[in-house]
């Protein structure tokens, strides 16, 4: 019994008003919402991305390309250090194919690079890393957890703020009644 009391501040407390008791039960349905569906939807949302990474990694090969071109040197606003160039290589089925793709600076016409291609041959970008795919599906979930929480603790706070105008106006009442059995005021 003494638990529930300690667990239900408001329960028997002689000063409680309807306000307070919605207040509470607003505070206890937002903290359910934050824990409960925020820990749902980073769960689900960082295995779905894992998944997914996984498949990548699973549908993207490394192929060696030879560029068909000279690269131009590299600049300072290259990437990373790296220029779009053409390159061809040969797909999965045996035919040949070429693309443009970003190739480190500087490379003469015919020197071999290393491309990323999916399973039907197309040119794709270097799979994310198990441990760097691990740390995304880690912030995508976090992410998700956000999206869910944050909406849920507005609501209470909008919820929570209207009930104290509404606690505050219903002070002023109750104030304004007992000025008029008190008599004029002095100040």
């Amino acid at each position: 019994m003494r638990a529930t009391r300690r667990l239900w501040r408001w329960r028997s407390n002689p000063l409680r008003r309807r306000e307070d008791i919605v207040e509470a039960w607003i505070i206890l349905a937002v903290w359910v919402v934050v824990v409960v569906g925020g820990t749902v939807a980073g769960v689900v949302t960082a295995h779905a991305a894992a998944d997914m990474l996984a498949q990548q990694r699973a549908r993207r090969h490394p192929v060696q390309a030879v560029l068909l071109a000279d690269a131009p040197p590299m600049t300072a606003w290259a990437a990373g250090g790296q220029v779009r160039e053409s390159v061809r290589w040969t797909a999965p089925d045996g035919t040949s194919r070429t693309a443009w793709t970003l190739v480190d600076g500087g490379q003469k016409r015919g020197a071999r690079v290393v491309v990323w291609q999916d399973d039907r041959g197309r040119l794709a970008p270097q799979p994310t890393s198990r441990a760097m795919g691990a740390v995304e599906a880690g912030l995508f979930g976090t992410g998700a957890a956000f999206l869910v929480a944050a909406p849920a603790l507005g609501a209470g706070a909008v919820a929570r703020a209207r009930l104290d105008r509404r606690r505050m106006a219903r002070w002023d009442r109750e104030w304004e009644l007992l000025g008029r059995h008190q008599g004029p005021r002095t100040a």
